[in-house]
């Protein structure tokens, strides 16, 4: 006899149900309060109510359609934020559609609308905070928590799952871990271990290259009421903003892309773009200052212009005021500018220093070759020359190349005159594209006003 397990709250009740109409309450409230607010009274006319009624039924639809009935177990809160807001707003652009459409915008208050909309937002927040905080108070206490046993491979996957309380604010608890073997009995102490403990789940922490192995677990316990999740190792692959993706009716498992598609690519220009216009126009008038000094103190062009590699591979042409005495290089080869080079100007030392030499890059932003922040583009012979020694090297061009950079304050600025400063600025560069958001952005911008512009390997 298979021992069944202990169900949760949400299996035994339709919780779902119970929120949603909660979230119907909560519009049908806002809009009593917002037409209290706006006409100083709760008595709603025919139309109001109707409006009101067709908002909560519409508001409802769009929060199911983006998944916020669904379990929401494992999931940090900040996405439940984004989420809810997203299908709030969704459900606000509907209403207006409709009210432009029907020709009935001019018969409600404005003012109506958006306050309804604000507070309807809020409570459903606020619903969702509470219950956030009090689920982790359950957790912490040790309720509410499905149990997993663990098929451990050795990998960093199962490690990281073995921190205990970090799960367990999940809620989820491990309760068996047992190590993976192709010994033939062992499928037989899998399931023998699934039927002793009883567990809600069992996690399967392996390499891809068991496609077999998963096959046999499944079949093995095809009997068993558990859910099963497959968690890959990825000890011998190197991920790159990977992701899950529905292609021709296909699921695929997306090992290397670009972040900056679809919305996120409309983000990032808009950020580029509100940041690089203004400010162009504050330091236009420095610019002409630099440009006059630069043409002034030495012979030779105002701008350095040089092609570097951009997003995608595509060259393009980096703008930097001159800062060394015009000179040649040999034919496929850049020497990178070092302590006391003598070909640095003395203007050109300060300008190095202080990073003005870069502020015509800001023209390469509004050009949309390059972007406020991203990996600093190199010269395309020290792309040929590192590509082949540091690993993903060329993986730093998915994105924009951008005026400063997560390795730039993090300190991996100026000359890499060893390979293990080129890993390392390559490695932080990929950090960046693999958790890129706008908020690492701001962060990043708001750093390099601190120490971005100046180090001590900047010459």
């Amino acid at each position: 006899m298979i021992p069944r397990f202990q169900p949760t709250f949400a299996e035994r009740y339709p919780v779902p149900l119970f929120v949603a109409l909660l979230d119907l309450f909560f519009v049908i409230a806002a809009a009593l309060l917002a037409h209290q607010f706006r006409f100083d009274n709760f008595d709603m006319s025919g139309r109001y109510n109707t409006a009101t009624l067709l908002s909560a039924i519409i508001v409802v639809f769009c929060l199911a359609l983006a998944g916020v009935y669904g379990s929401q177990r494992g999931q940090p809160f900040q996405r439940q934020f984004s989420v809810l807001t997203f299908a709030w707003l969704v459900a606000a652009g509907i209403l207006l559609s409709l009210s432009f459409l029907l020709k009935v915008s001019e018969s409600y208050s404005r003012l109506w609308f958006v306050s309804m909309v604000l507070l309807g937002w809020s409570l459903s927040l606020l619903l969702r905070l509470v219950a956030f905080l009090l689920l982790r108070h359950l957790r912490a206490l040790g309720r509410n928590l499905k149990t997993v046993l663990l098929v451990d491979s050795g990998g960093s996957s199962a490690g990281q799952l073995s921190d205990g309380r970090a799960l367990e604010e999940h809620g989820f608890r491990v309760v068996h871990s047992m190590p993976f073997s192709r010994d033939p009995d062992w499928l037989d102490t899998l399931v023998a271990e699934v039927r002793q403990h009883g567990v809600h789940e069992v996690w399967l922490c392996l390499p891809l290259g068991e496609g077999g192995a998963i096959r046999s677990i499944l079949y093995a316990l095809r009997h068993h009421m558990v859910e099963i999740r497959f968690i890959p190792e990825w000890d011998d692959i190197r991920l790159f903003n990977h992701r899950i993706s529905h292609i021709a009716g296909l699921y695929t498992l997306d090992l290397s892309f670009s972040p900056m598609n679809g919305p996120a690519r409309l983000i990032k220009r808009l950020e580029d773009l509100l940041i690089a216009i203004p400010v162009m126009v504050l330091i236009l008038p420095l610019c002409l200052l630099i440009g006059l000094a630069v043409k002034l103190t030495s012979r030779g062009p105002m701008l350095f212009k040089q092609y570097r590699t951009g997003i995608n591979g595509r060259r393009f042409k980096v703008y930097k005021f001159r800062s060394m005495v015009v000179h040649r290089e040999k034919y496929g080869q850049v020497t990178q500018a070092c302590r006391n080079d003598a070909r640095v100007t003395l203007l050109g030392a300060f300008l190095r220093r202080t990073s003005l030499d870069e502020l015509p890059q800001f023209f390469n932003v509004l050009q949309g070759r390059m972007s406020i922040v991203g990996p600093r583009p190199h010269a395309l012979e020290h792309n040929e020359y590192y590509k082949d020694l540091v690993e993903s090297y060329m993986q730093r061009h998915k994105v924009k190349p951008g005026i400063t950079g997560w390795a730039q304050v993090c300190g991996y600025r100026g000359e890499t005159d060893t390979l293990e400063k080129m890993q390392k600025r390559v490695e932080y560069d990929l950090w960046y594209i693999d958790n890129w958001s706008l908020w690492l952005d701001l962060k990043i911008i708001f750093l390099t006003m601190f120490k971005g512009f100046v180090g001590k390997n900047a010459y």
